[in-house]
């Protein structure tokens, strides 16, 4: 006898009063996501993919190589692409980063940036989505678009240049991100049916270097695999953005808290079938408390609602776990960003957080080849929490400070333009 998912079954942590209709939808959504299967054939998150401008990839491969357990796999060629894979193992979700061979290139995922000013600047630069591990492709297609939801033809597939063996879903309206369906066993090689393989000797050497000096710093062994993404919405699309993913996947609500500081809230969705976020990272949706055009009213801070008007909704962050315990007399995540500042990368602050409440966390600056931040967390033994309300307000300060710089860099290009 078959046994029925209920997605229901986990309890809320609620620091967030959320709408009658939210509460009402989320019932109805996981409860019928349920009965027709689809929580059971859709798995766990098998890779993400993002976009960086022409020639940034094999710097940033080096980049993730050094501060990610990420290696360089190889580079899959196309008419107008270079996609290279990254992986970790085949229990943690790929990095698929691609790579447009010239910047006259345009396409659906250039546009969404095109139309806000500092995600203009770097118009090929940005998150894509996930891809979701499937048990039957078909099926969950069928079931998907009898409940609204959207989907790329193969023809618009091979035009786009993704992988032809995936099923793709048309850009979120509320995260501008599209959901990936594959149809893989769990014992199954992955692959990606797009265009000639190959191990490009430039991202193979820099990749090389990369884990030599991970080696060298003692750091290769204490960053672990993702711990969760964290994408910024527009404070209005906060519960839809939530109801969306969870009826694109098999992601329960975990909950949310309100961070009063930063007049925002921090909303987490956790996987059904990985209790270990390391096999598939949280979902976690940040959104102002209220939208722009009343701030002035009261001067509330607006860190999350600015970075949405300046980049679009996108991923904001990528989180990677730290191994729990010491080193040289200090915990992991001192250790190894203190070893990664050596190496040049800036933070946006010091390490927040402390053993006991539960876990210490750190933003690094926005990368230059894909503008996103790289967090680092350590979760202390017996931590039964996920985040911690002061450690999120201190990293959305900082994280508001640097995006604020930016627009000013951004309106200062904009005035010596010339007419």
């Amino acid at each position: 006898m078959t046994t029925v998912s209920k997605s229901l079954a986990y309890p809320a942590h609620c620091g967030v009063k959320n709408s009658l209709f939210f509460n009402e939808y989320l019932e109805k959504l996981l409860e019928e996501r349920d009965e027709i299967g689809l929580t059971d054939m859709v798995r766990e998150i098998d890779a993400m993919m993002l976009t960086v401008e022409p020639g940034n990839a094999i710097e940033y491969i080096g980049e993730l190589c050094l501060m990610s357990p990420y290696w360089y796999l190889h580079t899959i060629e196309s008419a107008s692409h270079w996609t290279h894979v990254l992986r970790i193992d085949g229990q943690s979700p790929d990095l698929i980063v691609r790579e447009v061979k010239h910047d006259g290139i345009r396409g659906i995922f250039r546009s969404l940036n095109e139309v806000y000013p500092i995600g203009n600047n770097k118009p090929n630069s940005r998150y894509i989505g996930e891809v979701l591990r499937v048990t039957d492709l078909a099926a969950v297609v069928k079931l998907q678009q009898a409940r609204g939801i959207s989907f790329f033809s193969s023809e618009e597939v091979a035009r786009l240049e993704l992988p032809g063996n995936l099923a793709i879903s048309k850009p979120s309206p509320y995260t501008h991100n599209i959901v990936a369906y594959v149809e893989r066993g769990s014992q199954q090689e992955r692959h990606y049916d797009l265009g000639f393989k190959d191990v490009s000797p430039a991202a193979y050497e820099v990749c090389q270097r990369a884990k030599e000096r991970q080696q060298q710093l003692g750091i290769a062994e204490l960053i672990l695999p993702v711990d969760h993404l964290a994408t910024r919405i527009y404070s209005q699309n906060r519960e839809v953005a939530i109801l969306e993913w969870l009826s694109l996947s098999s992601y329960y609500y975990w909950g949310s808290f309100d961070i009063i500081d930063q007049n925002s809230s921090t909303n987490v969705t956790k996987s059904m079938h990985c209790q270990d976020e390391l096999h598939s990272p949280a979902k976690v949706f940040t959104a102002n408390n209220t939208p722009y055009f009343v701030n002035h009213l009261k001067i509330f801070p607006s860190p999350t609602e600015n970075y949405v008007r300046n980049y679009g909704p996108r991923l904001h962050h990528l989180a990677l776990a730290v191994k729990d315990g010491k080193q040289q007399g200090v915990e992991n995540i001192d250790y190894v960003v203190e070893a990664i500042r050596e190496e040049g990368k800036s933070f946006l602050l010091d390490i927040i957080g402390s053993k006991f409440e539960g876990l210490k966390q750190i933003f690094s600056s926005a990368s230059e080849h894909s503008s996103l931040i790289i967090e680092y967390v350590q979760r202390f033994s017996g931590f039964h929490g996920y985040f911690h309300a002061n450690n999120v307000a201190e990293l959305t300060h900082a994280a508001g400070i640097e995006e604020a710089l930016m627009v000013m860099q951004a309106d200062g290009q904009q005035a010596i333009k010339p007419s």
